[in-house]
């Protein structure tokens, strides 16, 4: 279990779109914030909630995943009118987040694009990505925040649409869990399917046909392919992950 004396920042954001790929992906900004704080591994009710006004439309693919249109964004405060007091609630903290590369690579373009030097997400916090947790908890099983939650017992039931505060509570009930030594339950999951097949009494029979040639993917197209489900798996489910 880690040390309860550390002030935890736990974090989500949504985006403008979907598509990441080009110069930080494609120039697609963040449209909302959410944040809440843990000390002594409890949540203090202290919380980060801003929708920002980007300086572009939102993708059609991104209002279907989060809800959010330009035209709610209207009325809303530009990044740079949030930024210095965002940074004052995360600095110094430990940084979590659910596919962390992905929030921070959209905060560290956020700086960037103020042009005061500010520096990058690493530089105020230290960074923790509960993705990379979990795939080493649950190794070859799919790991985005729906299925956690299925996984530790976390009634999610309220989540019809990704929202950045609410997706960062959840994610603090799931990191807490993972931090907390509870994945027996999930873990033995993974047995069961080689148990009933060990039992079914199933015997093969050769063909007598000659095997087919298996060619493996190479370790960096398996770690290109696994980097670009994380994105795409950060903010839904996937077909091919189920």
């Amino acid at each position: 279990m880690k040390a309860t004396n550390e002030r935890i920042i736990v974090l989500d954001t949504e985006t403008t779109g979907m598509n990441m790929t080009g110069p930080h992906y494609e120039g697609h900004r963040i449209i909302e914030i959410g944040a809440v704080e843990i000390i002594n591994r409890k949540l203090t009710g202290n919380t980060f909630h801003v929708y920002i006004k980007p300086d572009r439309t939102i993708e059609d693919e991104a209002v279907g995943v989060h809800g959010i249109t330009d035209e709610f964004l209207e009325d809303k405060p530009v990044y740079k009118d949030v930024h210095d007091e965002f940074l004052e609630f995360i600095r110094g903290a430990e940084l979590v987040a659910h596919n962390a590369p992905f929030d921070v690579g959209f905060m560290d373009y956020e700086f960037r694009k103020l042009n005061r030097s500010i520096g990058k997400t690493e530089d105020f916090c230290k960074v923790t990505d509960t993705l990379a947790m979990a795939k080493k908890i649950f190794p070859g099983k799919r790991n985005n925040l729906d299925v956690l939650c299925s996984r530790y017992g976390i009634d999610n039931s309220h989540r019809t649409l990704h929202g950045a505060l609410l997706d960062a509570e959840i994610l603090a009930d799931v990191y807490l869990l993972m931090t907390g030594g509870q994945t027996s339950l999930a873990l033995n999951a993974g047995s069961e399917e080689s148990d009933a097949g060990a039992e079914s009494g199933i015997k093969r029979l050769a063909s007598g046909r000659k095997s087919l040639k298996i060619i493996h993917a190479s370790a960096d197209e398996i770690q290109a392919h696994e980097s670009r489900l994380d994105i795409i798996s950060k903010k839904g489910d996937v077909l091919w992950r189920q």
